[in-house]
């Protein structure tokens, strides 16, 4: 489905690097939250379950801001939308540890769920929009760059954390560079477009047809995705003994295979079907978590993390752009409503996975991965329904 666009509104590397610089912030950002739940954990003094519905709370904030995303891209923008919910979003982290306690820290989860899902949103509508009118596959690219953001900020805190550099003083500092970067980099995005050419701001609407199947699917991604992010930093160091500045390299390894294989798959998505790719990569995350599961080496485990990293990178790019182009759909409206049925998962994965960890083991309750990457790739005949 094309977009009208006004003749002046040329696409520059500008813009391309732009949103690629958006991708990569929000993959830094959310892996400094990853490097840091255990030292949230300790700080609180919260146990696995407590810690789930920390994780739950974000979960509803990303609901919430889901269905009011596309209304205010319609109304305001990407690029406006994205530089203000994307500033805020990076000034949250450096509130992590300062709450005055746990029902505190609940709240300010759900917000920085609630802007984090509308950036999301923003950029990855930005990233279809390029897609579309260069005619050229750009999604796994930009997801590449946040795998590639996620890399940095795991290795940046694990090395913080070496160097003895205080939680707080490294929350601070990412939020402050974080903040600058994503406001800048959001002035060098696409300007809106006049009304009858963009996005609607009508209110969120629940997805029918084969946004629902794509929703499903992203949702068996995500929760299994969601479940590395949240917990292998802490499924490291509590179940295999490693040191926290060494447990981060589970979350680095994780993001840097992503990265490289998101920077290989817009080429792979122009060369095999996604029923094929998807099925193929559901299976080698399967067999990659088995064996972080199996390891009892630290070092293995991190080779397992990184063949899940690989086994989910195209994954939810594949399933972003063909929401982005469903016939009748715009596209600000088709992610929304995909990203809505992905982050239900992604809301529900973290705290499952805490409880069954709480009755049983985290090593255990981490089966979950191999069980949705296993349903993903059994389900993925699905991935090019119309």
């Amino acid at each position: 489905m094309g977009i009208h666009v006004p003749a002046l509104a040329a696409i520059s590397p500008a813009n391309r690097w732009a949103t690629r610089a958006q991708f990569f912030c929000s993959g830094l950002i959310f892996a400094t939250w990853g490097v840091h739940v255990p030292t949230v954990k300790a700080h609180y003094g919260l146990d696995e379950a407590q810690l789930g519905l920390a994780m739950l709370a974000a979960g509803f904030g990303a609901l919430l801001g889901i269905t009011r995303a596309s209304r205010w891209i319609g109304r305001f923008g990407a690029r406006r939308v994205a530089g203000g919910t994307g500033t805020f979003y990076a000034l949250l982290i450096a509130l992590l540890i300062l709450m005055p306690g746990y029902w505190a820290l609940l709240s300010l989860l759900a917000v920085f769920g609630m802007v984090t899902s509308v950036f999301d949103v923003a950029i990855n509508t930005e990233a279809a929009q390029l897609e579309s009118r260069q005619g050229i596959p750009l999604m796994s690219g930009m997801h590449g760059m946040f795998s590639l953001g996620g890399m940095a900020g795991a290795v940046s805190g694990g090395a913080a954390l070496a160097a003895g550099l205080g939680p707080q003083r490294h929350l601070l500092l990412v939020a402050i560079v974080m903040a600058g970067a994503v406001a800048w980099s959001s002035t060098r995005m696409l300007p809106k477009i006049d009304a009858s050419s963009t996005e609607s701001d009508e209110g969120f609407r629940l997805p029918r047809g084969a946004l629902v199947v794509m929703g499903v699917l992203a949702a068996l991604g995500l929760i299994a995705e969601g479940a590395i992010y949240d917990w292998s930093v802490l499924y490291l160091q509590q179940e295999l003994g490693a040191p926290q500045q060494q447990a981060a390299l589970a979350y680095a390894s994780f993001s840097a295979a992503m990265a490289a294989a998101r920077f290989g798959g817009d080429a792979l998505r122009a060369r095999f079907a996604p029923a094929a790719l998807l099925r193929t990569s559901a299976l080698l995350a399967a067999a990659s978590m088995t064996l972080v599961l199996w390891a009892k080496a630290p070092w293995l485990a991190l080779v397992g993390f990184a063949g899940v990293g690989v086994g989910f990178a195209n994954v939810v790019p594949i399933l972003f752009a063909a929401s982005a182009r469903v016939p009748g759909v715009e596209p600000a409206r088709g992610i929304a409503a995909v990203s809505a049925a992905a982050y239900l998962g992604f809301m529900v994965g973290p705290p499952v996975i805490g409880l069954l960890a709480r009755v049983s083991s985290l090593t255990a309750a981490l089966c979950v991965v191999v069980a949705f990457a296993i349903a993903l790739a059994a389900s993925s005949r699905y991935a090019s329904a119309r």
